[in-house]
Protein backbone atom coordinates (compact mmCIF):
# COMPACT_ATOMS: atom_id res chain seq x y z
CA UNK A 1 0.00 0.00 0.00
CA UNK A 2 1.20 3.46 -0.67
CA UNK A 3 2.16 5.67 1.65
CA UNK A 4 0.28 9.30 2.42
CA UNK A 5 2.37 12.55 2.22
CA UNK A 6 1.53 16.04 4.00
CA UNK A 7 3.98 18.72 1.87
CA UNK A 8 4.23 21.94 3.28
CA UNK A 9 6.30 25.01 1.16
CA UNK A 10 5.95 28.06 2.44
CA UNK A 11 5.53 31.17 0.77
CA UNK A 12 5.76 33.92 3.81
CA UNK A 13 5.70 33.45 7.57
CA UNK A 14 4.24 36.78 8.65
CA UNK A 15 3.49 36.27 11.93
CA UNK A 16 6.14 33.77 14.10
CA UNK A 17 4.23 33.46 17.10
CA UNK A 18 1.29 32.09 15.49
CA UNK A 19 3.59 29.46 13.65
CA UNK A 20 4.60 28.54 17.17
CA UNK A 21 1.36 28.06 18.70
CA UNK A 22 0.66 26.19 15.18
CA UNK A 23 3.76 24.10 15.82
CA UNK A 24 2.94 23.23 19.40
CA UNK A 25 -0.85 21.73 18.58
CA UNK A 26 0.29 20.31 15.57
CA UNK A 27 3.01 18.10 16.25
CA UNK A 28 1.11 16.27 18.67
CA UNK A 29 -1.93 15.97 16.46
CA UNK A 30 0.63 14.51 13.54
CA UNK A 31 2.09 12.09 15.48
CA UNK A 32 -1.64 10.80 17.27
CA UNK A 33 -2.61 10.57 13.65
CA UNK A 34 0.60 8.58 13.00
CA UNK A 35 2.77 10.66 11.18
CA UNK A 36 6.12 11.09 11.01
CA UNK A 37 8.61 14.43 10.75
CA UNK A 38 10.58 13.65 7.57
CA UNK A 39 11.88 17.03 6.68
CA UNK A 40 11.04 20.50 8.93
CA UNK A 41 13.19 23.66 7.46
CA UNK A 42 16.62 23.60 6.96
CA UNK A 43 18.44 23.98 3.70
CA UNK A 44 16.59 24.93 0.71
CA UNK A 45 18.17 24.96 -2.89
CA UNK A 46 15.07 26.67 -4.57
CA UNK A 47 14.71 26.51 -8.60
CA UNK A 48 12.09 27.31 -11.43
CA UNK A 49 9.39 29.21 -9.36
CA UNK A 50 10.58 27.91 -6.21
CA UNK A 51 10.67 30.11 -2.55
CA UNK A 52 13.80 29.43 -0.42
CA UNK A 53 11.08 29.19 2.97
CA UNK A 54 10.63 26.76 5.36
CA UNK A 55 9.30 23.70 4.05
CA UNK A 56 7.75 20.68 5.72
CA UNK A 57 6.88 16.75 4.70
CA UNK A 58 5.87 14.49 7.16
CA UNK A 59 4.89 10.87 5.97
CA UNK A 60 1.84 8.67 6.90
CA UNK A 61 1.65 5.10 5.96
CA UNK A 62 -1.40 5.26 4.02
CA UNK A 63 -2.85 7.98 1.99
CA UNK A 64 -6.26 7.45 3.65
CA UNK A 65 -4.10 8.11 6.88
CA UNK A 66 -2.72 11.27 6.06
CA UNK A 67 -6.11 12.63 5.20
CA UNK A 68 -7.79 11.38 8.34
CA UNK A 69 -5.01 13.25 10.36
CA UNK A 70 -6.11 16.42 8.57
CA UNK A 71 -9.02 16.33 9.54
CA UNK A 72 -8.84 15.20 13.04
CA UNK A 73 -9.88 17.68 15.97
CA UNK A 74 -6.65 18.11 17.16
CA UNK A 75 -5.61 19.22 13.94
CA UNK A 76 -7.93 21.54 13.23
CA UNK A 77 -7.06 23.03 16.40
CA UNK A 78 -3.65 23.82 15.08
CA UNK A 79 -5.02 25.41 12.18
CA UNK A 80 -7.29 27.72 14.23
CA UNK A 81 -4.12 28.36 15.91
CA UNK A 82 -2.03 29.48 12.90
CA UNK A 83 -4.95 31.07 10.96
CA UNK A 84 -3.23 33.88 8.86
CA UNK A 85 0.11 33.51 10.32
CA UNK A 86 1.42 32.31 7.15
CA UNK A 87 0.73 31.41 3.40
CA UNK A 88 1.34 28.14 2.55
CA UNK A 89 1.16 25.51 -0.53
CA UNK A 90 -0.83 22.04 1.75
CA UNK A 91 -0.59 18.82 -0.08
CA UNK A 92 -1.96 15.30 0.56
CA UNK A 93 -0.02 12.97 -1.64
CA UNK A 94 0.20 9.92 -2.94
CA UNK A 95 3.51 7.93 -2.48
CA UNK A 96 4.72 5.28 -4.96
CA UNK A 97 3.89 1.55 -3.89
Amino acid sequence: MPKGYWVSSYRTISDPEKLAAYNKLAGPAVQAGGGRLLIRGGRVDAHDAGIAERTVVIEFDSFEQALAARESEAYQEALVALSDGVERDFRIVEGID
